[in-house]
């Protein structure tokens, strides 16, 4: 990936195609309850970029900076799989361009109209309103969190 903007707190990335490198799949699901007894495990090859839907030309990667949306587990610092051809719907997380600035919000239809809504109750939701101006730019497709990154702010 290659940096291609910093704009308001968003760091912009654009997935460059990259040489085939395989990654090793376990497809025995891991219990996050108890553990099941010991059992074989098959391991095959798993595409990353495919699986992420980051090899579509329409796709690009952001990064977070600040804490409006940890709630909805998107802390400082992960990364966001942001498709731009995703048609935004009522309670998508997207990035958006409010007045000029883009921002990392969950997209509500209120009685009031549309709203740009934090998943942390320290921040308050905004009203787009009439004359501003405002477009949604992608929809969160993915979100990539480095536990090293998370272990660092303890």
């Amino acid at each position: 990936m290659k940096a291609v903007n910093h704009r308001n707190g968003l760091t912009f990335y654009a997935v460059q195609p990259i040489e085939e490198k395989p990654v090793s799949y376990v497809s025995t699901p891991i219990k996050a309850g108890f553990p099941s007894p010991a059992q074989d495990y098959a391991e095959e090859d798993i595409d990353l970029v495919h699986l992420l839907g980051m090899d579509k030309p329409s796709v690009f990667v952001v990064r977070v900076d600040g804490h409006s949306m940890t709630d909805a587990h998107l802390p400082d610092k992960s990364y966001l799989v942001v498709d731009r051809s995703l048609k935004p719907m009522p309670n998508d997380i997207v990035v958006a361009i409010l007045n000029g600035e883009f921002t990392v919000k969950t997209l509500v239809k209120s009685t009031a109209g549309w709203m740009l809504y934090p998943e942390n109750a320290m921040y308050d939701p905004i009203l787009v309103r009439e004359g501003d101006s405002f477009q949604v730019w992608g929809v969160v497709a993915q979100v990539v969190i480095d536990r090293r990154e998370m272990r660092k702010r303890y």
